[in-house]
């Protein structure tokens, strides 16, 4: 399995939800709505330095969650091919 990594060097400020915004369900669209109107808004930033920045002179509170350094075991073409008894990988084969 591959993860692609090319867009998570940036910084994100997201906005918590406001109390009291309400949720319904739209029923001219049948989608639901809500009264929250930076709900699913963001900013992105290239440090963590301009987004603190950014925040202070905006006058926001804001907790800056550190990114979890990925662990990748290594791993070689040919255990795709190791015999491991027990049940198989694959259940069917049509």
């Amino acid at each position: 399995m591959q993860s692609a990594k090319s867009k998570t060097k940036r910084w994100f400020i997201d906005f918590d939800v406001l109390q009291g915004a309400g949720r319904w369900e739209n029923k001219l669209i049948d989608w639901a709505s809500s009264a929250d109107y930076v709900q699913g808004k963001g900013l992105f930033f290239r440090s963590k330095k301009e987004a603190i920045y950014f925040a202070e002179k905006q006058g926001w509170s804001y907790e800056v969650d550190e990114p979890k350094k990925a662990v990748v075991p290594p791993k070689t073409y040919a255990n795709n091919y190791v015999h491991v008894p027990g049940k198989l990988r694959i259940h069917h084969t049509k």
